[in-house]
């Protein structure tokens, strides 16, 4: 009997491990999520058109539904969603206030970075 509860916690634990990990990943992406709406003097650029932050979102959200299971950790959402054009190929930009234009792949890398090391926002 004790044999069949060892085997049944072994097996048990990928599956808990699992959806731990997804937990953790939809918690990194809602972040980087809330830091794309959290950019209100923002420009996001995409395919050359400039976009508020909540329509930047809008888009981000659609792209990770369509994206689906391929989406599994931060860093995939980030690759697969938010860092380049599903049709044109270009990159998206995100043009700060002041004028700076940085890399939204760049951007959000390290805002997950600083997340990932429990940094404040």
């Amino acid at each position: 009997m004790l044999r069949i509860l060892l085997v049944a916690m072994v097996c048990m634990a990928p599956a808990a491990h699992s959806a731990e990990l997804a937990a953790l990943e939809r918690a990194r992406i809602d972040h980087l999520l809330e830091v794309v709406a959290s950019l209100q003097d923002a420009q996001f650029i995409r395919n050359g058109q400039a976009y508020d932050s909540a329509t930047a979102v809008s888009h981000l959200r659609v792209k990770l539904a369509a994206a689906g299971t391929r989406v599994r950790t931060a860093e995939d959402f980030i690759r697969l969603c938010a860092s380049q054009s599903s049709i044109s190929g270009r990159p998206y930009e995100i043009r700060f206030a002041d004028g700076r234009t940085v890399g939204s792949a760049d951007f959000l890398m390290q805002k997950l970075r600083e997340f990932d090391r429990g940094a404040p926002p």
